[in-house]
């Protein structure tokens, strides 16, 4: 029996003892967290759950542990008490919006709604009524804010006189951002506190005529600098508005462009806690944009994957709709200029190599096509010195760098874009919105062979979005306009195709909800752990009424969500209350409708 025996305990074999104790305990932990889970899964069966997967692509049963992940996903035997007890929802995985702006958004929902106004009368009785309702906006202290005009809608490009037009904003402190936040207009009161005389801003735009008021992308800034910030606890509220409101559209995560190191560490704290109910990949916009401030930020990402911090967003140019947009050759409509670019090229090329060493993905903002083919070039230099002795695709496919909203691209840069791998980063409703005035601006042939790709760029994995607020965040909105080409608040294309506007574009169905599912997992890193029903994936989902795949495209258009979790956990379920317009309260329509 000597095989059965100990050897003695000595200084040479103590650490035999203490390494087997080691291992007996961790073993016991393991398997006590084993049962602990397999004691407090929840399991949770519908009529039938689409997965994302290829392997088992639909089930209707899966099961939820406590750390808030899938342990399972099957199907109920029928006849079995599974089977038999199943909620009357269908679920599929939650979506995630690919761009958007989430203090933005919870600012928007706590200040002037402009979308859709149409005449200078409207805009002001749309202020006034917020003004009788939150009297202590427009002081100096706290400015009035609001969103959403077009001067393509108001006939003109708005002045401070339109505003003093209404003796009630007189003294007020008004600062109104354009439908596509590239542009501000002001009212006297903040025109007064800058100087008299105001040169011209590189890679940005005043408007003098017809008069002062409008400031376009870098001319922003001397205004924005001057603005009273909102402290944290208007940041808690903003944040939480704003969340709550994207789970009622299906949405559990979102890609957040542009966060600036403050906010980032306001992130930081919050994450994590019962309010925070959107995962959220948050890119680095430091201070002052398109610069390299990596002393300010760290890449971080939360244990439970609330909060990820490893991108950076960087700026090339404006937007379409104010001309900003950086083109290769002049606007068809304003043959005297092609644009702004927010950052020379080689100014581009090195914050892009220098985050990029840092470990950060690069997000670059490009619409222009001359915009696009910098924001290309600049990755190319970028991924040539992180991997010399690799391709480019290759490189690509660890690194990731994206290019946010790819609107319009030179036919020669699709063709490297497509080389390369580099993800477009697209919002579908930005290609209906645009449509009634992208050929003005553009021409015809130009907008054919360029403008607002997205069945052609497939093969780069597109992520898709809706860029909030500037567009509804509803992402079935923007897998009904992706699908048929048609703005989903009309149903209709233009008035030239008003079945769908360049239709040999659009993505079937299943390629849209993958573009709001699949394309942020993969171009957020978190590729088999969002967007998809899968053991060991996050357990996020959503219920719908009926499966997306028989629903009537034109349902899409108000589609409402009848419960979303995250986590495992209920964030949302749909009540009878009455629906109201996207950031317009009923009171408020009701009282334009009475003026």
């Amino acid at each position: 029996m000597d095989w059965l025996r100990l050897p003695r305990f000595g200084r040479d074999t103590a650490w035999l003892y203490v390494s087997a104790v080691i291992v007996t305990l961790a073993g016991i932990i393991k398997l006590r967290q084993g049962v602990v889970d397999y004691a407090y899964t929840e399991t949770h069966c519908y009529q039938s759950v689409r997965t994302n997967t290829l392997t088992e692509p639909y089930v209707d049963c899966f099961s939820v542990s406590p750390t808030g992940r899938f342990s399972k996903v099957f199907k109920a035997e029928d006849g079995t008490d599974l089977a038999r007890n199943a909620s009357s929802g269908f679920a599929m995985p939650g979506l995630w919006d690919g761009h958007g702006h989430l203090l933005q958004y919870g600012e928007f929902l706590n200040s002037v709604d402009l979308f859709g106004s149409t005449s200078m009368g409207e805009v002001r009785a749309r202020i006034r009524y917020y003004v009788t309702q939150n009297p202590d906006a427009g002081s100096k202290e706290q400015w009035l804010r609001g969103v959403g005009w077009d001067q393509m809608a108001l006939g003109k490009m708005p002045t401070a006189s339109d505003l003093l037009a209404d003796k009630l904003f007189k003294d007020l402190y008004i600062m109104l951002d354009r439908v596509d936040v590239h542009c501000i207009w002001v009212s006297q009161a903040v025109l007064d506190l800058l100087p008299e005389s105001i040169p011209d801003i590189p890679g940005g735009e005043i408007i003098r005529d017809p008069g002062m008021g409008v400031f376009c992308d870098n001319a922003m800034d001397m205004v924005m600098a001057l603005w009273p910030k909102p402290d944290d606890k208007k940041k808690r509220q903003f944040l939480k508005s704003a969340m709550g409101k994207l789970n009622e559209v299906g949405l559990v995560g979102m890609h957040d462009a542009g966060v600036t190191p403050g906010n980032l560490d306001l992130f930081k704290e919050l994450a994590g806690s019962d309010d925070w109910t959107v995962r959220v990949y948050a890119m680095v916009e430091c201070y002052e944009r398109n610069t390299f401030c990596p002393n300010e930020v760290e890449r971080y990402t939360s244990p439970d994957g609330f909060l990820s911090i490893q991108s950076v967003k960087l700026f090339a140019d404006g937007a379409l709709g104010s001309w900003g947009s950086a083109l290769i050759d002049p606007y068809t409509d304003r043959p005297d200029t092609s644009g702004s670019l927010l950052v020379n090229a080689s100014e581009l090329v090195y914050d892009t190599i220098a985050w990029a060493n840092e470990g950060f993905q690069v997000n670059i903002h490009a619409i222009g096509d001359l915009a696009n083919r910098y924001a290309i070039d600049a990755m190319v230099a970028a991924l040539r010195l992180l991997c010399p002795h690799e391709p480019l695709s290759l490189c690509q496919s660890y690194h990731r760098f994206r290019i946010e909203h790819s609107q319009i691209i030179h036919p020669d840069d699709q063709a490297r874009l497509h080389a390369i791998g580099i993800i477009p980063s697209i919002q579908p409703t930005h290609a209906t919105s645009d449509m009634a005035y992208a050929e003005k601006r553009l021409g015809k042939e130009r907008t054919a062979k360029e403008a607002y790709r997205m069945r052609s760029l497939l093969d780069a994995k597109p992520i898709l979005g809706s860029d909030f607020p500037v567009e509804p965040p509803n992402p079935f909105q923007g897998i009904y306009a992706a699908v048929t080409r048609r703005s989903p608040h009309t149903g209709r294309g233009t008035d030239d195709s008003p079945d769908g506007w360049h239709t040999d574009e659009a993505l079937d169905l299943d390629q849209a909800i993958r573009g709001f599912t699949e394309g942020p997992a993969y171009g957020g890193f978190t590729t088999g752990k969002t967007g998809v029903i899968k053991p060991g994936a996050y357990a996020d989902w959503i219920v719908l009424d009926a499966p997306l795949e028989s629903i009537d495209i034109e349902d899409l258009r108000s589609l409402k969500v009848r419960e979303t979790w995250v986590g495992g956990k209920k964030v949302y379920s749909r009540d009878d209350s009455r629906d109201i317009a996207y950031g317009q309260g009923v009171d408020s329509l009701e009282y334009l409708a009475e003026i």
